[in-house]
């Protein structure tokens, strides 16, 4: 039962990921827009980023090298990710959150393979601080399903 919480949350991260990426890189087309496409602004605003680094554009590489190696330790993790659930009674909210962590990152492993890049779009700013960065839903679940594991380790299921 648990292990289907884990799925559905994977399943759900992954696809919310890769819908918006689509609907704002490609339907809304935020390439096209140079200064980005403001939503909340300054707090919200769409630009368009390529990341050939880890979450939230860090450790950029630009070889087909680092690529692969980066899909290789993303794919590992999400295996390191389900065997370490999968070993022993975790609660609900730990599956959950394994779920967002390898949702997120096997919807950066798609886009690398299909582009070469992780598609970004999110840039947040606020109180006269300019954020220059841009990360996408995948980072956001990814980062919420890690603090979440290392939060809610321990709390085993009854």
């Amino acid at each position: 039962m648990r292990s289907r919480l884990l799925f559905w949350a994977a399943l759900a991260a992954f696809a919310i990921d890769q819908i918006s990426k689509y609907l704002v890189v490609h339907v809304m087309r935020v390439a096209d827009q140079p200064g980005g496409i403001d939503v909340v602004p300054p707090l919200l605003v769409f630009k368009y980023g390529e990341n050939r680094g880890i979450n939230f554009g860090l450790f950029q590489g630009n070889s087909e090298a680092a690529r692969w190696i980066l899909i290789g330790i993303s794919v590992a993790i999400c295996v390191g990710v389900l065997v370490w659930l999968g070993r022993a009674a975790h609660s609900g909210l730990m599956q959950f959150c394994g779920g967002l962590l390898i949702g997120g990152a096997l919807a950066n492993v798609v886009d690398r393979v299909l582009y070469g890049f992780v598609l970004d779009f999110l840039n947040m700013s606020c109180c006269g601080i300019n954020n220059p960065f841009v990360f996408n839903l995948a980072d956001v679940f990814i980062f919420a399903g890690a603090i979440g594991l290392v939060l809610f380790d321990g709390k085993k299921a009854s």
